[in-house]
């Protein structure tokens, strides 16, 4: 019987040493490749939270109506084409 649980407890510490390597490896993507180089500068692209005033009140606009879904979008649609000034 002492044999047996000397032999469990130390497959269990072998298995708890071997594991902790493998839980410990990095799950972050490689390294992006080198971008291409050009001749022109590329712009950096909008934030997404950057919104124009246009936008910001044309969503105001649909809020005050009660719209929601495709009404919503085609009157912000509708709304920014003339600057703000839906009708």
């Amino acid at each position: 019987m002492m044999k047996f649980t000397t032999l469990a407890i130390t497959t269990a510490v072998a298995a708890v040493l071997l594991a902790a390597p493998a839980s410990a490896q990095s799950t972050a993507p490689a390294a992006a490749p080198a971008a291409k180089s050009t001749t022109a500068p590329m712009a950096a692209p909008k934030a997404k939270t950057e919104r124009s005033a246009v936008s910001v009140e044309c969503s105001k606009q649909a809020d005050a109506k009660g719209l929601h879904g495709k009404e919503r979008h085609k009157f912000r649609s509708t709304c920014k084409k003339s600057g703000g000034k839906a009708t």
